[in-house]
């Protein structure tokens, strides 16, 4: 059976559901499915735009080799390698052999490494601004790294206007015969699920999303056609509005989110106390959470949108309970900056859960601390009711009357987008390396110069110990990735094994410590 739809002349989506499938990618709930989107431009050269997930497979085959007829495609561009639309990959080559792989240099090697080198050599490379003519159309390439692995690249219909963008602009979900935004009510079908998406599959990287963002704003783009999820043609402006503040990590909304991990309910009774007295001075954009019983996605996505986050947890084994520990390493992984963040924790003889987790979420860079932290031995008293009611003060206070925090400017920090369509940038030779430190000795990261008090300095020497070594992190400044070496390893050429990238101020100093040998 074949199942297709025409976008655009001799344009169809090929792709499907599966309403199967619990988890996605082993780790998110969908408990609506998943859509798998591709595509298959037939103009005077046949063009395949991904190919799909095992899930799907046959009814993908039957509807393509319907629409090509007794045609053979000419061209694969893959834009993404991970699976769910590359599995299918060498099944669709094999019965093509005549096919380029349209790809980046970094997706060449890991068609390499998912199907052997026989794939890998029918590859044709692009890089941003590179071209193909396919006859009446003219189908321009940009690359967007990290959204959401590092071979990822977006492709633009020069004619037809329509962005073909990978994963990003995508949403759980699937799509029960609804291929379009408009045919959904956006802010309550299908909005909640586009966040979700966004903050558990890129909300990492918010540079990159943000470069990404500037090449698509040079663009006059009709229609978005994304690998997961509705194809925009209405709400293009309103999501792209929505991921700059995501990709900036700027709250959407000044509410508060009550997450609260608890056994036998006396770190739940804090947490809806805390809810009622927040609602009763008239903050009501509240969500309240419970970890034993709700996903860190939900929560995590909720925390994207909300000013406010309170973590309320019981102590467990002389630490934080574990499905809180879960959410604390997820907000942290997803680097949720520029949030207000109150504690409150629970212990009948050694509460410690509050102490533990402000020390990781004071890692997470302009996180700011609101409040005193609570503690409750056991169940909440009477006596404490006040100091629950400052607490809540403060987090009113902090709504009501916010304060500027110093921030990096994520935007701004991005680097100059290449055009989508057009000639490519020649490459500028990187500028000789120069060690900037702020007044204490700290390497400063490009960009803050101008913001911080700085002097220009060698690091003072480490001096070796009997029976030690010295090692030093270093940070990728394009994904963040922190790699520990041996002092004296040459930076300039290691290459980042998320990113893959490599070069001089490729990677700054963060620290180095001595450890035995």
């Amino acid at each position: 059976m074949h199942c297709e739809f025409e976008l655009a002349k001799n344009l169809y989506w090929i792709g499907g559901d599966d309403k199967r499938l619990g988890i996605f990618e082993g780790h998110h709930p969908v408990p609506k499915g998943m859509a798998y989107n591709n595509y298959l431009l037939l103009d005077e050269k046949a063009v395949l735009f991904d190919t799909i997930d095992r899930a799907v497979e046959e009814r993908f085959l039957e509807t393509l080799d319907y629409l090509l007829a007794d045609r053979e495609l000419d061209y694969i561009i893959v834009h993404h390698m991970e699976p769910d639309h590359s599995a299918t990959l060498e099944t669709v080559a094999k019965r093509n052999p005549a096919a380029k792989l349209v790809c980046t240099a970094t997706c060449k090697k890991l068609i390499g490494q998912f199907f052997g080198p026989e794939l890998e050599e029918r590859t044709i490379v692009v890089k941003d601004g590179d071209s193909l003519e396919t006859g009446t159309h003219t189908l321009a390439f940009a690359l967007a790294p990290m959204v959401h692995w590092p071979e990822v690249m977006v492709t633009y219909d020069v004619e037809d206007k329509i962005l073909f963008s990978a994963d990003a602009f995508g949403s759980f979900g699937a799509l029960d015969g609804r291929l379009f935004d408009d045919m959904y009510d956006f802010e309550n079908e299908l909005l909640d699920e586009m966040r979700r998406y966004y903050t558990n599959i890129v909300g990492k990287y918010g540079t990159q999303v943000n470069e990404l963002l500037d090449k698509a704003d040079t663009l006059d783009i009709e229609m978005v056609c994304p690998l997961h999820g509705p194809i925009l043609r209405d709400h293009i402006a309103d999501l792209a509005a929505k991921y700059r503040k995501w990709a900036s990590y700027e709250p959407e909304d000044e509410a508060v989110v009550i997450a609260y991990a608890s056994v036998y309910g006396g770190t739940r009774d804090v947490a809806e106390k805390l809810a009622f007295k927040l609602s009763d001075a008239g903050i009501h954009d509240l969500a309240l959470f419970d970890l034993s019983m709700t996903d860190p996605s939900y929560v995590l996505s909720e925390a994207f949108r909300a000013s406010n986050i309170v973590l309320a947890s019981v102590t467990y084994n002389a630490g934080v309970f574990p499905k809180m520990n879960e959410l604390v390493d997820c907000m942290v992984e997803h680097n949720l900056r520029r949030r207000r963040f109150s504690f409150i924790q629970n212990g009948s003889w050694g509460p410690i859960a509050g102490k533990k987790m402000m020390e990781s979420i004071e890692r997470i860079p302009e996180a700011q601390i609101v409040g005193d932290l609570f503690t409750i031995k056991s169940r909440m008293t009477d006596e404490q009711d006040a100091e629950l009611e400052a607490l809540a003060k403060s987090i009113i206070d902090s709504i009501r009357n916010p304060e500027e925090p110093v921030m990096a400017d994520v935007h701004q920090l991005a680097p100059e987008p290449t055009p989508i369509v057009g000639a490519t940038k020649p490459m500028a030779k990187p500028p000789a390396k120069v060690a900037v430190y702020n007044s204490a000795g700290i390497p400063v990261a490009p960009g803050m110069e101008g913001k911080v008090k700085i002097e220009e300095k060698e690091p003072e020497p480490v001096k070796e110990k009997a029976k030690t070594k010295v090692v030093q992190i270093w940070r990728c400044t394009f994904c963040g990735y922190q790699a520990e070496v041996l002092k004296g390893t040459d930076m300039d050429t290691y290459v980042c094994p998320v990113c893959l990238k490599s070069g001089p101020g490729q990677f700054i100093l963060v620290r180095e410590k001595e450890v035995p040998l």
